[in-house]
């Protein structure tokens, strides 16, 4: 049975914030006015990534999440720069990935507001619109050239230490510090007899962070100049995926560790996407199963729900009917614990509908593009290529793991920054190739003496 109000309708009766949450959260706002622009973000993720999500104000029967207000505050902030200057709100152009995120939202919006049709459903509905543009639209802003995109590695990598480092201390000690600010529990949870740290976002959740970032903290240290940071980066996302002992959170860090793997193929990618798309069919063809139901046999840690995924996924396809056009909201009743759509695919395309489902997807596939197409403008210079690397790497880490879990706020504040790396970076590398071809057609000014037949030779 679906619990009360896991969709809209409950939460806390009243405000839950710590004041020590309270002055920490003000003193990232202060700091994101504050600061210039590309520096802004640092303040904003080390904030998103160290409050839970429990930490809520109650006003007029609404809630705000301590990290909704950090969003609302970065959306202010940019809607001061739009009216107050004639700087460009996102680097580049407005790309495909920007029109693939915001026709997401939208989508989801508004179908998920028609099929409940429901005043407490609408609320809801738009706190996650703002969360979900409205944070994306943040971390876009505020990530707009290559300085801003060190400074946003080096703030998920100092997250990832403070989380690393507090999750390590709940294993040893069976207490979650996080868990004295209130808005999470101070006690561990336990599965078949083995700890699961659970941080301040969650067991599943915060392994699920730390293996997708993982590749951004090996090229900021191959980049050598934050090497310290990269260390410790490095280490917190060992520990985290290590001690919440879910297979979903080494899952992540397999799909970081493969797609960095294949470095040497980098120029024959699309062969290996033939070979592995042949292979899934000629895998459903012989398998006594469909090929989907491989996902019911990923048990890395002993005690996995792997079978329940897999049936999320049988279940989306076989009722494709039931939700293509608004969604489904009777998904629950398809079985046993249905109502824990642990699939970001099952679950955009339960809520959306086909059109949600198809935006999502839209997303991965502008952002593979683009990366693709700006690594083979910067052929042959090698740290480009592997800063560029990294990044589809953790975008594959994010495929991989929406197949074990569905993305709430924070890890939502996962993939946006990523999308806005990935986004500056193709922009950055369109801009150096067409620098490079006006250098190269540059014609000198003063010729040569030595090549050039003047005048005055002939008449000597």
């Amino acid at each position: 049975m679906e619990p009360d109000h896991i969709r809209f309708g409950g939460g806390v009766t009243e405000t839950v914030l710590h004041p020590l949450v309270a002055v920490w959260m003000l003193i990232a706002i202060i700091l994101m006015f504050a600061l210039p622009r590309k520096k802004a973000i640092t303040p904003f993720l080390l904030a998103f990534f160290t409050i839970s999500v429990g930490q809520v104000v109650l006003l007029a029967n609404i809630h705000f999440t301590a990290l909704r207000i950090l969003i609302i505050a970065g959306v202010i902030r940019v809607a001061i720069a739009r009216f107050s200057s004639a700087q460009r709100l996102f680097t580049g152009k407005f790309n495909a990935i920007d029109k693939a995120v915001v026709l997401w939202t939208l989508s989801a919006l508004i179908v998920v507001s028609l099929q409940w049709m429901d005043s407490q459903a609408l609320v809801k509905n738009l706190g996650d619109f703002l969360d979900a543009l409205g944070g994306y639209i943040v971390v876009r802003f505020f990530i707009s050239d290559d300085d801003a995109i060190r400074r946003t590695v080096k703030a998920l990598a100092m997250a990832c230490a403070i989380q690393g480092a507090c999750m390590l201390n709940e294993r040893i000690t069976q207490v979650n510090v996080f868990g004295f600010l209130g808005g999470i529990p101070v006690t561990v949870t336990v599965r078949d007899g083995a700890i699961r740290a659970q941080g301040v976002m969650g067991c599943i959740y915060a392994g699920v962070f730390a293996g997708c970032v993982f590749p951004l903290f090996l090229w900021l240290w191959k980049e050598g100049s934050s090497r310290y940071v990269a260390a410790a980066g490095i280490m917190g996302a060992l520990a985290i995926v290590i001690t919440s002992n879910s297979s979903t959170s080494y899952m992540a860090l397999g799909g970081s560790l493969i797609g960095l793997c294949f470095w040497p193929l980098r120029k024959n990618m699309r062969l290996v996407r033939w070979i592995f798309a042949f292979s899934l069919i000629g895998l459903h063809m012989f398998m006594n199963g469909p090929v989907w139901s491989l996902i019911a046999r990923v048990d890395l840690t002993g005690s996995s729900s792997s079978y329940h995924r897999y049936y999320l996924v049988d279940n989306l396809i076989r009722h494709f009917g039931d939700w293509w056009l608004l969604g489904y909201k009777n998904y629950d009743d398809w079985g046993w614990d249905m109502w824990d759509t642990c699939n970001q695919f099952v679950d955009v395309a339960l809520k959306g509908g086909l059109s949600t489902l198809v935006c999502y997807i839209a997303i991965f596939s502008c952002s593979f593009g683009l990366i693709g197409r700006a690594r083979k403008r910067i052929s042959g210079e090698r740290s480009q290529e592997w800063y560029l690397w990294c990044l589809g790497s953790t975008l594959f880490a994010n495929v991989v793991a929406s197949f074990g879990i569905n993305y709430m706020a924070q890890l939502l504040m996962t993939l946006f920054p990523l999308l806005a790396c990935i986004s500056v970076a193709g922009s950055e590398a369109r801009i150096a190739v067409v620098r490079k071809k006006a250098k190269q057609a540059r014609v000198p000014m003063v010729p040569s003496l030595a090549t050039t037949d003047l005048p005055f030779q002939e008449a000597r």
